[in-house]
């Protein structure tokens, strides 16, 4: 039915949840062309924070608690940041260029606002 809510069942069928996966095997698709000394290094680091993202929406919802999700919820939060930060670094010291991480940045950004979003609906008084 048009403009219906369907009942969110699943971590699963949760938008942020499904945007976090996509931005984490873009992740793995990007570093898999980062020179192989990285693998240890930059690259083992920037697939762990973006693995982190969904597994933390996916953790925190299966807990059952208001509380803990938003917990997991905020981990999600600074697993994005340190992806983010890895990412850029890949720039700074010539391993990815900046046009090739955009598109990266970009879903970076539409995860992070709607784990925003997820927060204040959970903890609508919260900033």
């Amino acid at each position: 039915m048009a403009g219906s809510v369907e009942k969110i069942r699943s971590y699963k069928d949760l938008l942020v949840w499904q945007q976090a996966m996509q931005l984490a095997a873009d992740t793995y698709r990007l570093t898999a062309r980062w020179p192989k000394e990285e693998l240890y290094g930059l690259t083992s680091q920037a697939r762990r924070a973006a693995a982190s993202v969904p597994a933390n929406i996916a953790e925190g919802f299966g807990r059952g608690n208001r509380g803990s999700y938003v917990q997991f919820l905020r981990i999600a939060q600074g697993s994005l940041k340190e992806l983010e930060t890895h990412v850029l670094l890949a720039v700074r010291v010539e391993i990815a260029p900046e046009a090739e991480i955009e598109p990266l940045l970009a879903q970076t950004e539409s995860v992070g606002k709607l784990l925003r979003l997820l927060i204040w609906k959970l903890v609508p008084d919260q900033p």
